[in-house]
């Protein structure tokens, strides 16, 4: 049947193929996704899924009148005051690479985490927003207990949402806490998943992260890839998280007069905020081509 909502939509599909996001075969006119297409665009579990980048870019289009405004004043932007699409976009543009290396790399470069993890160990996850990194280390370490933490009250009631449909309720809890006050002790471990650099005070949520930790515990940062320079960071990957970061990362930090680290911080200036924060050892674990994920120690 040929009507109005059909237009609009072969008038959609024309434009979408004209960007590449969709092939048209010109011999029947009938348009689909390639599996290459799929996997970045209709596969919310492919690691390459982009959609959350352009929830995203709506956050960013909605914030610019309140960021223009700070270019002239100096004046910051709280996560908590950013349009709700940029809490689930962060969450479906970072969520793949967590579902993709997490439990398989991520976890197992880190000395003796992974074993402790299988047995029974206590974790803290901090800066969780929608609990979905949490949640990814809960159902695969099943005898561990988690706890996550977030100053963004709506994110919370969403992680706990999510925790109940999971099934893993038992096992994990969601509290409203900032970084540097978050509840508990003796945990084995502590991650921050790309939010330690949005924080206002990085070092003084590392010493909180250092006052809850065993004696032989581990801080897990994960921090969006990135050299130490600008110079190395002018490609595409930067070009995405120095966007982010001008906009989300950086307003945030400013709000609170902190210390803006921004998205592209690098390994450099990560370790000095863990050296300060007072751990003793620091390295690079891991990485892959959107993170890096470091280990500090006491």
């Amino acid at each position: 049947r040929t009507g109005t909502n059909e237009r609009y939509v072969r008038e959609w599909l024309a434009n979408q193929a004209a960007g590449s996001y969709v092939t048209l075969d010109v011999a029947t006119g009938r348009y689909s996704l390639s599996p290459e297409q799929a996997m970045a665009l209709a596969q919310e579990d492919s690691a390459v899924f982009l959609p959350g980048a352009f929830q995203i870019l709506e956050a960013m289009w909605r914030a610019e009148p309140r960021i223009l405004e700070n270019f002239r004043t100096g004046a910051g932007l709280p996560w908590t005051e950013q349009d709700r699409s940029l809490f689930e976009g962060t969450e479906r543009f970072f969520k793949p690479g967590y579902a993709t290396h997490l439990e398989k790399e991520w976890i197992p470069s880190l000395e003796g985490v992974e074993a402790k993890l299988r047995v029974g160990a206590r974790v803290a996850d901090v800066g969780c927003g929608h609990g979905a990194s949490t949640l990814i280390m809960a159902k695969a370490y099943p005898n561990s207990t988690f706890r996550g933490f977030d100053f963004h009250p709506e994110s919370i009631e969403t992680a706990r949402k999510r925790a109940a449909a999971a099934k893993v309720g038992d096992r994990v809890r969601f509290e409203v806490a900032a970084a540097t006050d978050f509840p508990g002790r003796d945990y084995d471990l502590v991650t921050h998943f790309d939010c330690l650099h949005d924080l206002p005070d990085p070092v003084a949520a590392g010493k909180r992260a250092r006052e809850v930790l065993s004696p032989d515990g581990s801080w897990m940062i994960v921090e969006p890839f990135a050299g130490d320079s600008v110079a190395e960071n002018l490609n595409p990957v930067g070009r995405v998280f120095y966007a982010a970061s001008t906009m989300v990362c950086v307003p945030n930090s400013l709000a609170f007069h902190g210390a803006a680290l921004g998205a592209q911080a690098g390994e450099t200036r990560i370790g000095e905020v863990a050296r300060e924060a007072g751990f003793a050892r620091f390295r690079r674990a891991t990485q892959t081509p959107f993170n890096l994920v470091f280990e500090a120690r006491a």
